[in-house]
C-alpha cells in the first residue's frame, strides 16, 4: 500500500472510531458483560482493521465488523488465558458460536444499546460519582483528565472511581438493560447529570484546538431525545430544552477565525433558530407540568437570552429572579458565579464583584478559571487595572482550552497597551 493510501485508511479509521466507537463499546459489553474485557476487545478490533481493511478494502458494515472481530478477539483471549485458568474456559463457552446476534435490536429501537449502558452504569449500587465517571468514561469515551476537569477533582480519584465502579457491576452483576418503568424515576437523576455533563464538554470543551466539540454536544442532545420518548419527565424535558437553547449559539460563539466571542458580542443572526423554537416548546411544557427542577430553571434563563433580539434588550431582571430560585433549587458556587454575572449586568459591575469577592474569600472555585476571568472583567471594567492584570494571569494558568487562552491573552495585552 502506498503511503498515501497508508494515511488515507488511518484517517478513514480514525473518522469511524470517532462516529463508532461508542456504539461498537456498548455492544461488547452487553455480548461480554465486562467492561475490561469489552474495552479491549474494541482496541484490538480497530488494530485487526488497520491491518486487514489495507489488503481487503472497507466492509460493508464497518460497525458489525468491529463487533464480530471484537468479540472473538475477546473469546480467544480468554481461551488462552484459559490455560493458566480453568475457570475461564466455562467463560468462553458461553461467549461462543452460540451467543445472540448482537445486532437483533434496531438502531431507532427506544432501548438503545448506549442508553441501556447509561442505565447499567447509573445503577444505585454505584456511588453517584462513580455512576457519572464511569458513564463518561465508557459512553461517552471521556478521558480520565476530562472527567476530571468536569469534576474540579484530581484525576488519580476519578481513575480510582471508574476502577471501582467496573468491579462492582461485575461482581454484583449489575444487568444491562433500561430499568422498568417503575424503576426509572429513582434512576433517572443520575442519568440527567451525566447527559448534562456530556453536553457541557461539547459545549465549551475542557482541552484542545476548537472551544466546542460538536460531536459531544449532538450525543448528548441525541441522548436527552431518547431519554424524553423513554420517560417524560419535566426535568428530562427541560434538561433536553436548555441543551438545545445553549446549542443554538454555537456558529455565534467563534470567529471564524477561533476566536472566542462573548454572549453579548455575538451575531445573534447566527443563533440556530429551529433549535431555539424547539427549545421555547419544550421549556413552556416543563414549566407547565410544575415538578420541574434545576435543568428547567436553567432553561428558562436561556430561554430568555433566546427571546432577547439583542444583548441590550435581555431582561436581566428576570434572569436574576431565576437565578435567584436556581439557587434555593441547587445551590452551588459556579450558580452564585453566574448570578454574580447577571447581577453585574443589571446593577453594575461593583455589584457583581462584591459576590465574587466574596465567593473567593470562602475559598471555593480557587482553581476554577471562569470566576477568575468574571473577576478580572468586572475589574477592567471598573478600571481596576492592577487587579484585573492578576485575575486574567491566573485564569490563564487555569486554562488549557486554546480558544479561552487566545481571549485571555488579548484582554492582557489591552491592559498592557491602554496602561502605555
Amino acid at each position: 500500500m502506498s503511503e498515501d493510501a497508508s494515511e488515507k485508511l488511518r484517517e478513514t479509521i480514525d473518522e469511524i472510531y470517532r462516529l463508532e466507537s461508542r456504539r461498537v463499546l456498548a455492544t461488547l459489553i452487553r455480548l461480554l458483560g465486562d467492561f475490561d474485557l469489552a474495552e479491549e476487545a474494541l482496541h484490538e478490533a480497530f488494530t485487526t482493521a488497520l491491518e486487514q481493511w489495507g489488503r481487503e478494502g472497507l466492509p460493508k458494515n464497518p460497525r458489525t465488523w468491529l463487533v464480530s472481530v471484537g468479540r472473538f478477539k475477546a473469546i480467544d483471549n480468554i481461551r488462552r488465558r484459559a490455560r493458566f485458568d480453568s475457570s475461564l474456559a466455562q467463560i468462553a463457552n458461553e461467549l461462543g458460536p452460540n451467543t445472540e446476534n448482537p445486532f437483533e435490536t434496531e438502531d431507532e429501537d427506544i432501548e438503545d444499546e448506549r442508553l441501556r449502558l447509561i442505565f447499567t452504569c447509573c445503577h444505585p449500587a454505584l456511588s453517584p460519582d462513580a455512576q457519572i465517571a464511569l458513564t463518561l468514561r465508557t459512553v461517552c469515551g471521556f478521558t480520565t483528565e476530562e472527567i476530571a476537569h468536569a469534576f474540579l477533582t484530581p484525576p488519580p480519584t476519578i481513575a480510582q472511581r471508574i476502577v471501582r465502579a467496573k468491579a462492582k457491576i461485575r461482581d454484583a452483576r449489575i444487568p444491562y438493560e433500561v430499568p422498568s418503568h417503575a424503576d426509572l424515576p429513582d434512576r433517572l437523576d443520575s442519568v440527567l447529570h451525566v447527559i448534562y455533563l456530556v453536553f457541557n464538554e461539547g459545549y465549551s470543551a475542557s482541552f484542545g484546538e476548537s472551544l466546542t466539540r460538536h460531536d459531544l454536544s449532538s450525543e448528548a442532545i441525541r441522548l436527552g431525545k431518547l431519554l424524553v420518548e423513554l420517560l417524560a419527565e419535566p426535568e428530562a424535558i427541560g434538561l433536553l430544552a436548555l441543551m438545545l437553547l445553549q446549542e443554538s449559539r454555537r456558529a455565534a460563539r467563534v470567529s471564524p477565525t477561533g476566536e472566542l466571542i462573548l454572549l453579548n458580542e455575538q451575531d445573534r443572526s447566527l443563533w440556530d433558530r429551529a433549535q431555539i423554537t424547539e427549545g421555547l416548546s419544550l421549556i413552556q411544557q416543563a414549566l407547565a407540568s410544575r415538578r420541574f427542577g434545576p435543568y428547567t430553571i436553567q432553561a428558562a434563563i436561556a430561554a430568555v437570552h433566546a427571546r432577547a433580539a439583542t444583548a441590550d434588550g435581555t431582561d436581566w431582571n428576570q434572569i436574576v429572579a431565576l437565578y435567584d430560585i436556581l439557587i434555593q433549587a441547587d445551590p452551588s458556587p459556579i450558580i452564585e458565579l453566574n448570578r454574580a454575572v447577571a447581577v453585574a449586568m443589571r446593577d453594575g459591575p461593583e455589584a457583581g464583584l462584591v459576590i465574587i469577592e466574596a465567593i473567593l474569600a470562602r475559598g471555593d472555585l480557587n482553581d476554577y478559571h471562569f470566576i477568575h476571568s468574571a473577576h478580572a472583567d468586572l475589574c477592567r471594567r471598573l478600571g481596576k487595572t492592577a487587579e484585573a492584570r492578576a485575575s486574567y494571569e491566573r485564569a490563564l494558568l487555569l486554562t488549557q482550552q486554546k480558544s479561552e487562552r487566545e481571549f485571555l491573552e488579548r484582554r492582557l495585552r489591552e491592559l498592557y497597551n491602554n496602561a502605555s
